[in-house]
This record gives C-alpha cells, structure tokens and sequence, in this order.
C-alpha cells in the first residue's frame, strides 16, 4: 500500500511546482501601482510589434494581435518569471515565415498547439536547465542573424511591394528593388524613414516615451490626411475569436512535427533567455525554468485555440516592464488585456495604418537587438569566438535558424574539446628526495587534465618518447577526466612499457576513475596488483627496489 503513496507524492510536487501560487503576487499590496503603469507601459511597446510581427510572418496582423492578447495573459498567470512578457516575437515569425510558405497560413494555429505541447513535456521532463549549456557566442550569432532576417524581410514593405512568398529574406530584399513602383516608393521610404527617426529621438527627451506608438501614429494621421495611396493593414477583427479545435488528419500532424521541434526549441531557448535577463535586471525574485516552458507551452496552445501564432518570451518587452517598475505578474496580464480593448473597440483605427509603418518599427527594432557591447567584447576575445558568432550569424541567414544553433553548437563543443584536449599533457617530475644511484632509469610522470578521446592519441605519443628507462611511475592524482578513450589508451600506453621491459607503477588513481577504469582493464595490464600505490614515495620505493634488483628479476 505503501508504494503507490510514495510514487504519487514526487508526482504530485513535480506537477505543483508548475502551477500558479498566492505566492506569485506577495508584493501586489504595495506595488500595484507601478505594475498598472508598467502594463500601460508595455501595451503601449506591445501594439505597433504585435501587429507587425504576425504580418510579417505571413499570418496576419490580426494573428499577431490575438498572439499577443491571449498568450500574453496566459503566460503571465502560469510563467516561471514575473516579470515576463510573452507574444509574437521576430524571432519566431522569421522560422514561421518558411512554414507559412509551405504549409500555408491555416496550419499555424495547429502548429502553436503541437509545439506548445512539446514545451510541456520538456517542461516534465526537467530540461529547462538545458538552455544554460548553450554557449553565449551561438546565442548572440543567432539573434544578430535574426536581427538581419528581420531587417531584409521588411524591405519589399519599405518599398511597397510584397515578397515572394517562400524566398529566401536577403534575395527578396534584392529582388523588391526591382519590382518596386518607385512613385509609391518614394513615399513608402519616407514613411519609414520619418517613424525611424522618432523612434530614435523621441527616448532622448525622456526614456519613457513611446517612440514606436508615436511613429505608427504620425505615420498613420499623414497617410489619412494626404490621401496617400500606399498599403495599409486592412480590416481586423472586431472581437476575440471564439476558441476552437484546428482541423487536422495524421497526415497533417507528420507534416507539421519537424517544424514544431524547431519552433518548440526556438520558444524553450528564447523564453527563458529573457526570463534570465530579467532575473538580472531587477529583484523579482528568481524564475522557475521548467514553469516558465510549461507556462510558454499553455501560451502557445490558447493561442493556436484563438487562431493565434505560437507566442514566446519577448526580450524588448520583458524589458521595458521590468525598467517600468513592474513587480508582479499584473503587469503582464493588464498589457493583454489593455490590448484586448484595442481589438473591441480599436480595430477600424489601426486597419488604416500603413505597412511601411510597421517596416520602419521592425527595422529599427531589428538595428537593437544586438548591443554594442557585444562587438566590442568579441573585437577582444579569442578568434575562435569570433569564428563561432559569425558561423551561427550567417547560417541563419542563409538556411535555418535551428540548422545555425545546431553547427554552432557543434563547432563550440569542437573548439571546447580541443581547447580541453590542448590543456591535457604528459610530465616528467624529478624523484622526490635524495637522489639515489639507478635513478636515471625511474620515469616519474604526471598526467594533466582529462584523458579523453579528444587527448587519448597525443598522450600515448607523447609517453611513447620516453625510453632509456626501467620502471615508470604514472601518477593520476591530477587527472580530471578519464572516459572510455582515455582508459584504452592507458592500458596500451602500460601494455607497451611492459613489452619492453618496463615496470608501469600506477599511483593515485581516483575513485571517480575507477569504476571506468576496471570496466576497460586498466589495472588488469599491469604486470601485479602490487603496482597500485597510494603514496608517491612508496610508488619510488618500490621503483627503487626494481633498480637494486636488477632487469632479470623482476
């Protein structure tokens, strides 16, 4: 009867520590007012984005709105961070783009619904640490080349035109400038240049204006006026759509899983990316990994429910609410629902802002999101971060985001692993003590680092140049690492020396070494069980006691 109690228990606190508790907002009583403000302050950022990053993933504007709307609450209440701010972002509509252009603008709510059931696996499953394994260098590589995917995508927008659906951001970008009607141009450049331009002087006269909201502003109220014939966002929903089921057959659901592991991933790596930037912005108290995946995944499928895109945690906003003054989770939720009002009683307003608006908004997003601080950092690292960030970057670009965190993971750990390999080496250390006669032919070495099969080759070369010696004494007590590679290397390297002739004395091998050390017969090779030492002068004792003896007898 016992069993299942206890089985059920370890269940039972996995499941709570995904869920929302009273907990969540202890300091409302006396922060509320700034969590209102800090909404406020963030519905305002939110509106110009939303629109823009679900036009510009190939959905809709009124998707992006409803993304933000719904998934915004959603992960506010069940999140990991409070202070995070979650909706379309530009990093999800470049990997929804592609999709779209293959699976067509209707298979995205689905695809929200499926990777968001990923996320709340991964979420179960512990993994939520995992994004701290991610070297930073592959991080900023991929956000500068989503930053230039966002920047290309909305140059047929600057210029009036539309893309092919499909092409790759950088050939459409070249191939608008031919396509573009350049009367319509004209204007279009100047739109976006106008709404480029506040946005950048607007926070130099006080921080807290909203450069973006103005621009969009400004830009609509002198397209109304003028009569400008340029292209708007058109009509919007009037009200939420009531949730429902997204059709779909086992045939679909084949189709869509590769890209929902790739938005999954891309969700899990860019939510708590910005839930840890805002645990450092502010004392909000810390953020809970694996709720935050979970609360992601809850967002994505409500989302994909109401029609909407799979929605992640948005650095930008996360970050002006936490610069607001937000405190709780309320500011979060009240910024959902603020924009909530706009879709009720705001959407024939926003229907008539023009696109190229919203290309200037994303263009000079795009331009930010990746700090100056970083080049200068990477202008005085080592090439090989250099190499990493720039590999990443243009993979990006030219293919696939996760392709890029793939390699440029891959190239890390490869660069990880040598400089590993390069720390390990093979020493010879002078006999303790008084020298003694025969000493000369007692090899004591020292193994440094890990005994990996990134190293394992270049050691046994290297104790491959000894010679001219009787007894060698290999001390491990300064070996880090031993791994299968290692530990066969270790029994050729002793296998050799006793064919010659040589006495292999092994002295400190660690506990943590010898379970794979006996599974591969390290200790087997040596020519006695009495080889084995514990002190490095009774390793030289004994060694000695070869000498006095003479080769024969030994």
């Amino acid at each position: 009867m016992s069993t299942p109690s206890n089985t059920s228990v370890p269940r039972a606190n996995s499941l709570a520590r995904l869920l929302p508790s009273a907990s969540d907002y202890s300091e409302l009583r006396s922060s509320w007012r700034v969590d209102i403000t800090a909404g406020v302050t963030v519905a305002i950022v939110a509106l110009p984005l939303a629109l823009a990053f679900g036009i510009s993933s190939g959905v809709s504007a009124a998707a992006g709105l409803v993304t933000a709307v719904v998934a915004g609450i959603v992960a506010a209440i069940f999140g990991g961070s409070n202070v995070q701010v979650s909706g379309p972002t530009g990093a999800m509509a470049v990997i929804l783009a592609p999709v779209v252009a293959v699976h067509g603008a209707g298979s995205v709510p689905l695809l929200a619904i499926i990777a968001g059931i990923m996320l709340i696996v991964m979420a179960l499953s512990g993994l939520g640490r995992a994004v701290s394994l991610i070297p930073w260098t592959v991080v900023e590589g991929f956000t500068l080349g989503i930053a230039m995917i966002i920047f290309l995508q909305q140059v047929p927008m600057a210029l009036g035109t539309t893309a092919e659906v499909g092409l790759n951001p950088a050939v459409a970008a070249v191939a608008a400038f031919g396509d573009a009607d350049w009367s319509v141009a004209a204007q279009t450049l100047g739109i976006v240049a106008g709404v480029w331009a506040l946005i950048l002087l607007l926070p130099k006269i006080h921080p807290m204006i909203p450069g973006s909201l103005i621009g969009v502003i400004v830009a609509t109220v002198v397209v109304v006026v003028t009569g400008m014939q340029v292209p708007t966002i058109g009509a919007l929903p009037t009200a939420l759509p009531a949730p429902q089921l997204p059709a779909f057959d086992l045939a679909t659901l084949g189709d869509l899983a590769a890209p929902a592991v790739g938005i999954a991933i891309l969700a899990a790596i860019e939510s708590l990316l910005s839930a840890r930037v805002a645990s450092r912005m502010a004392d909000t108290g810390p953020y809970a990994p694996d709720r935050e995946l979970s609360g992601q995944g809850l967002a994505s499928i409500a989302s994909g429910l109401f029609g909407g895109m799979p929605a992640t945690g948005a650095i930008a906003r996360t970050a002006v609410n936490v610069r607001s003054g937000a405190r709780t989770r309320v500011s979060a939720i009240l910024h959902g629902l603020l924009l909530l009002v706009v879709i009720y009683f705001g959407s024939s307003l926003v229907a008539h802002i023009p696109l190229a608006a919203l290309a200037g908004v994303l263009m000079a997003t795009a331009t930010r999101m990746v700090a100056p601080t970083t080049f200068r950092a990477l202008a005085q690292a080592p090439r090989t971060d250099l190499l990493v960030f720039a590999i990443t970057a243009l993979i990006t670009v030219a293919f696939d985001l996760i392709i890029a965190i793939e390699i440029g993971l891959v190239v890390a750990a490869v660069i990880a692993l040598k400089q590993v390999a390069d720390q390990a080496g093979v020493r010879r250390e002078d006999l303790p003590g008084e020298q003694q006669p025969g000493d000369e032919r007692i090899a004591l070495v020292r193994i440094d680092g890990a005994m990996f099969f990134g190293a394992a080759e270049r050691l046994r070369r290297e104790f491959d140049s000894f010679s001219g010696i009787e007894v060698v004494i290999i001390r491990l007590s300064r070996l880090s690492g031993l791994d299968s590679s290692g530990a066969n290397t270790l029994v050729e390297v002793i296998e050799t020396f006793e064919q010659r002739g040589v006495t292999v004395l092994l002295k400190g091998l660690q506990p943590q070494h010898r379970k794979v050390a006996d599974a591969y017969g390290v200790l087997g090779a040596l020519r006695s069980d009495e080889h084995v030492f514990h002190s490095i002068e009774d390793a030289v004792e004994h060694a000695r006691s070869h000498i006095r003896r003479g080769p024969a007898r030994q």
